[in-house]
Order: structure tokens, then sequence, then C-alpha cells
């Protein structure tokens, strides 16, 4: 008895160090999460073919693993580089021609002011916007920064995922205290929704931006290329999506005198872009990885503050794995729910 007393002690004493280390680890670590998760991202993606290319073609581990984080930068790097030469080309334009943009500002502001008997262009409404843009300035550096950081930091990590891959994976195997059954449960179920969101979310942007593009081009709408880039970067967003593409574009037609034009930008955008982003979403989702679309739906609500941009892939999978260790739980000490006898 003092025995199996001894034994517990110790076995609680451990579990609270490796707790409180544990606590410690992710308080100073935790600005990384969103690194390893992409890093773990990539690596369920990439990892079928670093095997293939380790086992069938004999590649050296570093080489095939330079090379495959080479073509995931590639497919990563060419839409961010044709987004920032577009608003990069936007932002030369309006610096250039900023009297004019102000000067057309202001008309359009005053025909209004005068139309409704308002006054928007005020000193002190002019002094909150340049406030305004002085805190926001910073802010979008430091997030470039972060981005820049985040993106090297996640290659660093996949490098060692992808040549340790297997190695890894058998560690995981010995070290996570559940049934065999249980442990390909959890690794099933996390790549089914790594697979889920991380290529379905692309998709289904790059459908409803061709959805789109079709739209402006019969509207007639001014660079419908660059808006076509816009709707696939916004339909990634969670519950607004491409209507932040497609709303100021109708905004921007009643501005010009196109009220018809303006209408019928609003009744596409959200009777068939906004339609075909909920219907086509949930099908694609729900047939890669077999995901429920209320657990898509909240999952990108509650992953995008936790984990900034990579929520869009691990808010759903932080719901889905809720849920996974549930049936786990029941799975690995036999909870089976009885139901009551009748008397």
């Amino acid at each position: 008895m003092n025995q199996l007393s001894n034994n517990i002690v110790r076995q609680v004493l451990i579990l609270l160090t490796i707790l409180l280390l544990g606590v410690i680890l992710f308080v100073q670590l935790k600005s990384f999460i969103p690194a390893f998760l992409g890093a773990y991202t990539f690596y369920v993606l990439l990892r079928k073919w670093m095997f293939l290319l380790q086992g069938k073609f004999k590649w050296p581990r570093s080489l095939a693993a330079g090379l495959l984080m080479l073509l995931s930068f590639i497919v990563i790097l060419l839409p961010i580089l044709l987004l920032v030469n577009m608003m990069a080309s936007k932002v030369a334009f309006a610096i250039e021609h900023s009297s004019e943009i102000l000067t057309s500002i202001e008309r359009y502001v005053n025909k209004y002011e005068h139309r409704y008997g308002i006054e928007i262009i005020t000193n002190e409404n002019i002094r909150k916007i340049t406030t305004m843009s002085a805190e926001i300035l910073p802010q979008v550096l430091g997030a470039t920064f972060n981005t820049l950081f985040t993106i090297a930091m996640l290659y660093f990590i996949l490098y060692f995922m992808l040549v340790d891959g297997r190695r890894m994976e058998s560690r995981f195997y010995e070290w996570v205290p559940f049934k065999d059954e249980n442990i390909l449960l959890i690794r099933k179920g996390l790549n089914g929704m790594v697979f889920s969101n991380a290529i379905g979310i692309p998709l289904i942007a790059l459908f409803q931006g061709v959805v789109a593009l079709l739209g402006f081009l019969v509207l007639g709408v001014n660079e419908p290329i660059f808006w076509f880039v816009i709707v696939c970067i916004t339909a990634m967003l969670p519950v607004v999506g491409a209507a932040l593409a497609y709303v100021p574009l109708a905004l921007l037609f009643f501005a010009d005198g196109h009220t018809a034009k303006g209408i019928i930008m609003l009744v596409y955008g959200l009777g068939v872009i906004g339609t075909v982003d909920n219907v086509f979403r949930f099908w694609l989702q729900k047939r890669i990885g077999d995901v429920h679309p209320l657990i898509t739906t909240f999952g990108v609500i509650i992953g995008i503050p936790i984990f900034g941009f990579i929520g869009l892939i691990f808010g759903p999978i932080l719901i889905s794995l809720f849920l996974l260790m549930i049936k786990i739980y029941v799975n690995e000490f036999d909870v089976r729910r009885k139901g009551a006898t009748p008397s």
C-alpha cells in the first residue's frame, strides 16, 4: 500500500513538473505558434512527396526538403508579389496625383453636404483622420515585420519536420499515452482537417474570384484583374468575405453616377458571389475532410483572433480536435451511455 502511495505521489509530482514547464514554455514561445502551425500544415501537405523522393528516387533528405520548401514558397510568393505589385502601382498613382484625388473627394463630399445639410469635412474630422493615419502606419509596418519573421520561422521549423519526419512521427506514437487506434484517429482527424482547410479555402476563394471576374467583365469594371485578386483574398475572411470587394465597387459605381450598375453589382455580389461561396465552401470542405459546415464557420471566427491568418485553417481544427478528444475519452476509458432501464 505504501509502495502504491509512493508511486502515485511520484507520478503526480512528475505530471505537475511537466505541466509547469509546459506552461512556462508556452508563455515564452507563444509568438511562434503561428509559425509552428504553418509548418505543420505544410508538413502534412508535403509529407507524401518527401517520402516519395526519399524512398523511390533515393534523394538526400536535405535536397528533397529544400526542393519542396522552394516550390511551396513559390506557390505562396507569386500571389503575394502580384498583389504587392498591383497595390504599389495604386499607391504610386495616388501619391503622384494626391492633390487631384483630394480635390475630387472634397468636391464629391461637398455635393452631399449641400444636398443633405450635413457637415462631413471639418477641422475635427481632419484631425481625427490624421491621428488615425499616424497610429495605423506603425501598426502596418509592425504587422509586415511580424509576417516576414513568421514566414522565416515557418520554413526553419518545416525543414526539420521534413528531414526528421519519420522519426518525429514514431516519437509521437511512443509518447502519446493513448491506444494505437486512438492515436491513428487523432492523426487521421488532424490531417483531414488540414487538407480540408489548407486546400479547400484557397480553391473556394479562387472559384469565387472567377465568378466575380465574370461579373466585373460584363459590367465593365476598371482593372478587373486587380479586383479579382482582391476578391480572392477577401473571400478567405469569415462572415463578410468578398463583400469587402464588391460593396466598394458598387459604391464607386454610385459615386460615378452609374446607379444601375451599382445596383446590379450589389445584387450580383449578394445573390451570386455570396451564394457560390456558401454552397461551394460547404460542399468542397465536406468532400475533402468530411467537415461539418458549422465547424468550419465557427472555427474560422474563433481561429483568426487566436492564431492570426493561419486561424483560417486551425480554428476549425481546434473545434474538431475538441470533439475528437471527447470521442477518444469515451473510447479510451470505455465510457458508455446507458439508457435508463424500465421499472
